[in-house]
């Protein structure tokens, strides 16, 4: 005996102006009885404070009470029997209520901070059988009228890596010897595009053994009256391996993780923001020992320029 959900997206992406379609598929090897099946959908913010930089007082709090968004039971079936075999029972209901205090954050999973919004079928078969349920999450984004109307204009920044951008201590060959890495990239662009731009080893002393980018999560949690920020590293795109040509222009081209993802939030107690970094590994016997870190642990081997990036849904 078995019941699960069956969206009618295949992508399970939605938007809070339509209707959550689907199936209840039950499978059983004899007919059964029921006290009625519902539909529960919920959709919530939850935010947890951890260790790194929250203090003793935030980590104590750990888990902090989850922002609601949408809450709502529908009954699907009355009371009834289920026949022998596989039932299949269409539902439909309306995401989105004038009640609503919270707006449609779109789904994003994070470390301290996840959106997330899930749907629960209930058969209900009273005291004497345990109950039938199922959950399944579903993806929301942003509704068409909330888009920007036509595609932005990715804003380009020009970056420049030498060694005296560096804020951390480099090996002596490298501050000696010196190295010169230029190029652009888009520091706003929308969800459903990459992350473009080009970059130029002009020179280097050392022979530099990778080039990535690297895309972090910034999140920030209001806990009383302090803001606790944690960044963390979401991925890593490798666009050079080994000591490339001098003066070779070189593509930047990083698709984002959708559901890593989301567009960048500023609400009161909370705000979900982005950050790409550019980071040069030369080659040297030190980074043989250690494994390959992010911006966040500069190394004496790494040189980095990290820059802000602004996410949005367009149309």
């Amino acid at each position: 005996m078995s019941v699960h959900l069956k969206l009618s997206h295949p992508n399970r992406i939605y938007r809070p102006s339509e209707l959550l379609k689907g199936k209840i598929i039950v499978e059983t090897q004899s007919s059964i009885s029921h006290y009625g099946i519902r539909i529960t959908i919920k959709g919530s913010v939850n935010l947890q404070v951890r260790g790194g930089s929250a203090g003793v007082v935030e980590s104590f709090y750990g888990v902090i009470k989850p922002i609601p968004i949408v809450k709502r039971t529908v009954e699907v079936k009355p009371s009834g029997k289920i026949g022998l075999g596989t039932t299949e029972i269409p539902f439909s209901l309306n995401l989105r209520q004038e009640e609503n205090l919270e707006r449609f954050y779109e789904t994003f999973h994070g470390a301290d901070i996840s959106i997330q919004y899930l749907a629960t079928v209930d058969i209900s078969r009273g005291y004497l059988h345990k109950s039938l349920s199922a959950t399944t999450e579903f993806i929301i984004e942003s509704d068409k009228g909330d888009l920007l109307q036509r595609p932005i204009s990715p804003e380009t920044v020009i970056f420049y890596i030498t060694q005296d951008t560096q804020r951390h201590p480099l090996l002596p060959e490298l501050k000696s010897g010196g190295f010169r890495v230029t190029g652009k990239i888009c520091t706003q662009c929308s969800l459903s595009s990459p992350i473009n731009g080009q970059l130029t080893v002009e020179a280097s002393a050392v022979p530099i053994q990778s080039i990535d980018i690297q895309l972090f999560r910034v999140e920030s949690i209001l806990t009383g009256e302090k803001i606790v920020t944690e960044t963390s590293l979401i991925q890593t795109t490798q666009i050079a391996d080994g000591n490339v040509c001098r003066n070779l222009t070189m593509p930047i081209y990083v698709i984002l993780p959708r559901l890593l993802t989301c567009p960048t939030i500023f609400a009161g107690p909370f705000s979900i923001e982005f950050k790409v970094a550019i980071v040069i590994s030369f080659q040297s016997e030190l980074s043989k020992l250690h494994k390959k870190s992010d911006s966040r642990t500069p190394r004496l081997w790494l040189a980095m320029e990290t820059l802000p990036l602004e996410l949005v849904r367009t149309m």
